[in-house]
């Protein structure tokens, strides 16, 4: 049954009978069928069906919440066995958000070191991509904001704080300034980073705390762009100073933190709310507990 459980989850996930055979490693005939036995062992119709997927059934949905569990339990029983037979191993899935990227070699590199047999796959992704990836069991564990918005259903571990800064090149005549305020800042011209991100809504909110709108003229979801066209000159942008740490020595650029107000928010690591988690889970929160951010 468990392998039509996950096949079910895939299909609640993709909301697509070809994407969910595939994101499963089978053909759509197959998948189709595994979710018809499922019903029929169930005794519930869990689709609504058309000429295409139309959607859960009210019994569906409370199906999804248990696949989820009994998916995530199988898991875990099968991960603890292979540890006692071969010793820690595995596959680990972390998703961070593009301003903790820079932060995700803290928890890696120490856990990579004792715990060689590791293989870690690092994903950027949103604020409520990453809760959504938890919650399909496409991710064991996020990075992510614990403080700003709802986190839902999930295990969160505190990392550090946030504080934001503006990077502007370091032949910029604001570069002297110790400091700008969130107001003098929004009428320089910035590129930032798209709506989507929940950094940006942070932003956005500091700016409005500070009678100010952020009006940039250059949008991306990658920290990279934002900090190239910093490099190319005449322009600006606003990031944490733990995401510009590494463009700032020998990049020639020049962080000014941002006043009125002095904000931060916490940043940390996001786990299902579920017991047990797998051997290599459990290794990557021990590794976070031991990690020192500064």
């Amino acid at each position: 049954m468990i392998d039509k459980l996950e096949m079910f989850i895939a299909l609640a996930r993709e909301r697509h009978f070809g994407r969910a055979a595939e994101a499963c490693g089978v053909t759509q005939p197959t998948l189709s069928a595994g979710i018809k036995q499922l019903e029929e062992q169930l005794g519930v119709m869990l689709v609504w069906r058309g000429s295409r997927y139309g959607g859960l059934t009210p019994e569906g949905a409370r199906v999804l919440e248990r696949a989820r569990t009994i998916v995530a339990d199988t898991r875990a029983l099968r991960e603890e066995m292979r540890a006692v037979k071969a010793g820690l191993s595995g596959d680990l899935r972390i998703a961070a958000i593009p301003t903790a990227l820079a932060a995700v070699s803290v928890l890696t590199e120490p856990l990579a070191a004792r715990h060689p047999k590791i293989r870690v796959t690092v994903l950027s992704r949103t604020s409520a991509e990453i809760l959504q990836m938890l919650d399909d069991l496409q991710i064991d564990a996020g990075l992510t904001y614990l403080d700003n918005e709802p986190l839902g259903r999930v295990t969160a571990l505190p990392l550090y704080a946030e504080h934001y800064n503006l990077l502007v090149r370091a032949d910029d005549p604001l570069a002297a300034r110790g400091a700008l305020t969130w107001a003098e800042a929004a009428g320089l011209p910035l590129c930032l980073l798209t709506p989507d991100m929940q950094n940006r809504r942070i932003v956005d909110r500091h700016m409005a705390e500070a009678g100010a709108t952020a009006e940039p003229r250059l949008e991306s979801n990658s920290i990279i762009t934002l900090i190239a066209h910093v490099q190319s000159g005449g322009w600006a942008t606003i990031l944490p100073r733990r995401s510009a740490a590494p463009f700032l020595d020998g990049g020639g650029l020049v962080a000014l933190p941002l006043t009125a107000p002095e904000a931060e928010h916490q940043v940390g690591l996001v786990v299902p709310h579920r017991e047990p988690h797998t051997p290599v889970l459990n290794a990557l929160i021990d590794a976070a507990r031991r990690a020192a951010f500064r």
